[in-house]
Order: C-alpha cells, then sequence, then structure tokens
C-alpha cells in the first residue's frame, strides 16, 4: 500500500487537513502528519490546534509514496515559502509521483512550475498562482500525476479521489458507502 505524508503549516485549513486525514485512515491508507514547523502542534486557520506525527526536520521521507498539501490562508503561504517541502514536491514530481494539493496550495504547484500546460483547480481568487495552468473551476483535477481540489467544501471529493488513485475504485466506494456520500 503506498503511504502518505500530508504536511501541515500553521494557518492550515482544518477541515482539508483533518478531512483529507480521516478518509485516507478510514481507507486504511497509511498517512503520518509532518509538521513544517518546529514542533508538532500546529494551529489551524480557525485557532485549531493539532498535533501532527512528527516535524519536518525528523521526518523519513524514504518509503513515502504520496505528498499533500491541505490549503488555508496562511497555511498555503507558509508552505510556499518552506524551501524543504518543494524540494522535495519538485522531487516527487519528477518521479511521477502523486501530489496532491486543494484550496490555495495548488498555488504552491504553480510557482514552481509544475502545472504548466497541466488542468488544474483551487479556490477562486487563487487563480494566478497556478501559473502556466488550465485552470478549470472543476472540483477536482487530475493531471497526471497531480490532483487539485477547489476547497473545503469539497474535502470528501479531493479525499475520495485521492483513495481511489492510491487503492482503487472498489476502496473508494466502500468508504464513500460508509460515509453514506
Amino acid at each position: 500500500m503506498k503511504r502518505v505524508a500530508l504536511f501541515l503549516a500553521n494557518g492550515f485549513e482544518e477541515i482539508e487537513a483533518l478531512g483529507t486525514l480521516d478518509i485516507l485512515r478510514r481507507a486504511q491508507i497509511p498517512v503520518k502528519t509532518v509538521s513544517i514547523t518546529q514542533n508538532k502542534t500546529v494551529t489551524g486557520a480557525h485557532d485549531i490546534p493539532v498535533i501532527a506525527d512528527t516535524t519536518f526536520e525528523e521526518a523519513d521521507f524514504s518509503d513515502v509514496d504520496v505528498l499533500v498539501l491541505p490549503g488555508g490562508m496562511p497555511g498555503a503561504k507558509n508552505l510556499n515559502e518552506h524551501e524543504g517541502v518543494k524540494e522535495l514536491l519538485l522531487n516527487y514530481n519528477k518521479q511521477g509521483k502523486l501530489i496532491a494539493a486543494i484550496c490555495a496550495a495548488p498555488m504552491v504547484f504553480g510557482g514552481l512550475g509544475m502545472l504548466e500546460n497541466k488542468q488544474a483547480t483551487c479556490y477562486p481568487g487563487f487563480e494566478s498562482k497556478l501559473t502556466g495552468a488550465e485552470v478549470t473551476g472543476e472540483k477536482v483535477v487530475i493531471a497526471g500525476n497531480i490532483i487539485t481540489g477547489k476547497g473545503p467544501g469539497l474535502v470528501f471529493d479531493f479525499a475520495l479521489m485521492l483513495v481511489e488513485e492510491i487503492a482503487g475504485s472498489d476502496t473508494r466506494l466502500n468508504v464513500q458507502q460508509g460515509l453514506l456520500l
């Protein structure tokens, strides 16, 4: 089974991070949350503190197959300013490994040139940050190894698409039915 790292930056969108985490774990996909701050406690955009499994400095990414970035502000901005996260994303993208971002976080992909001539979606108002992309406005977009999601109200669509890409359509359907969707 593929393993996932989900990054947490101060100001992250709680629904996107925790909803995605919950749905991936319901699918029995191994996920570790990674704080990009100096400690494991990270505070979301709505002042909800969350304790990450590890910090970026302590994390071992050698067994991680998928990287996920929740949005929220200033969370997405903080992710965009973290050189380690950006270097990891570039490396994963070069290898064709699955990377995903929702809401404002696809701007990190755009800033790194990873969306050039690809379809993508994001939270309204961040379209200009998706440099080179054809912004569709759809709920979720898959462009090769890159998944982008539009925003917090669509976290189920985003996370279930991740489940399908990682564990297959049967697993997605089982999780979806268990959630009464």
